[in-house]
């Protein structure tokens, strides 16, 4: 489940009790490499002081001017961001979804768009230039429909449809309900 506040703020206060420094030592440390690339800066925290990923990319983010890891508060917002054929294709398939099973909640996590149920997440989809990866949540689902998606790349927990996919309802919808199921 994401982390309640999302904001890179909300890591400092481990950051200092874990590398044993204030902040300001760290933004310090952050203004003698301002100007390098995102990577080498994550690597002078990680190789010189054994930040972990999540705290070196929570102090480089913040110096970079981003205060929060959240981008879209609603799944519109996300739906805005999308080439009109992604969107009304990532449309369709969470409408598919919702028209059997009314009760999923159409939330943003992770900054992509999520169907979830009470506190677990059933089915999810992100975007790409080139295809649109939906996750059914659940590696058994994913390997028991194997077969039927013998036309698509197949991930260790997601499957690609190219951007103008013809919404299989009946595929999805049983994907779900045996995540459900499960």
């Amino acid at each position: 489940m994401p982390p309640k506040d999302s904001s890179r703020e909300s890591h400092f206060p481990a950051i200092e009790k874990k590398y044993g420094e204030s902040m300001k030592y760290w933004f310090g440390v952050m203004k003698k490499v301002e100007g390098k690339k995102y990577p080498e800066q994550i690597a002078l925290l990680r190789e010189n002081y054994g930040f972990s990923q999540v705290h070196a990319n929570a102090l480089v983010m913040y110096s970079r001017g981003s205060k929060s890891a959240k981008r879209f508060e609603k799944p519109s917002d996300y739906f805005k961001t999308l080439e009109p054929k992604q969107a009304k294709t990532v449309k369709a398939i969470f409408r598919a979804i919702k028209k059997k099973y009314p009760k999923l909640e159409l939330v943003i996590a992770w900054n992509q768009p999520m169907l979830k149920i009470d506190t677990r997440y059933v089915f999810g989809a992100s975007v790409t230039k080139n295809y649109i990866l939906l996750a059914p949540w659940s590696s058994k689902v994913l390997n028991k429909f194997r077969p039927k998606l013998s036309d698509y790349k197949v991930n260790k927990k997601t499957f690609a449809v190219p951007n103008n996919w013809k919404v299989d309802e009946k595929l999805l919808q049983q994907m779900v309900k045996e995540t459900l199921a499960e």
